[in-house]
């Protein structure tokens, strides 16, 4: 419940945000939980924003072999190497690809808006965790 409620006030917070309202605390102490579950909180953010492409069948998939479907498919990595190093967010490559710290042909999503900071925020505080499957 408490979960539900801390989304909730996240999402009328940075509706507030976009609509100009500035008398709000920092994006970061809005939209991450105490702790992040991969199966409440990433898991759903990755079906919704990346597995179109990175599942079985998928263009991102068949380029790279990442299926971001499941926990296990995610920390198996790319056919190219991991994209999640536990603990270290400013080298997983997943972070690197989501931040857009790399060529404009290989970030993620590929033409498409860039995941919220939030969302991002959110990947990067599980993998500091360390990439637990919760």
């Amino acid at each position: 419940m408490k979960r539900q409620q801390l989304r909730a006030t996240a999402i009328v917070l940075c509706a507030a945000a976009l609509i100009g309202f500035d008398g709000m605390a920092p994006s970061s102490q809005l939209c991450a939980a105490d702790t992040q579950s991969f199966a409440e909180d990433i898991l759903p953010l990755l079906k919704w924003r990346c597995a179109g492409c990175h599942q079985s069948g998928g263009d991102g998939y068949e380029k790279s072999g990442l299926d971001l479907t499941t926990y296990e498919g995610v920390m198996k990595g790319t056919k190219f190497g991991p994209m999640v190093i536990a603990r270290d967010p400013d080298v997983s490559n997943l972070m690197l690809l989501l931040d857009w710290r790399v060529a404009p042909q290989l970030r993620m999503p590929h033409n498409k808006k860039q995941l919220s900071k939030c969302d991002r925020d959110a990947i990067r505080a599980w993998i500091k965790e360390g990439a637990k499957n919760n």
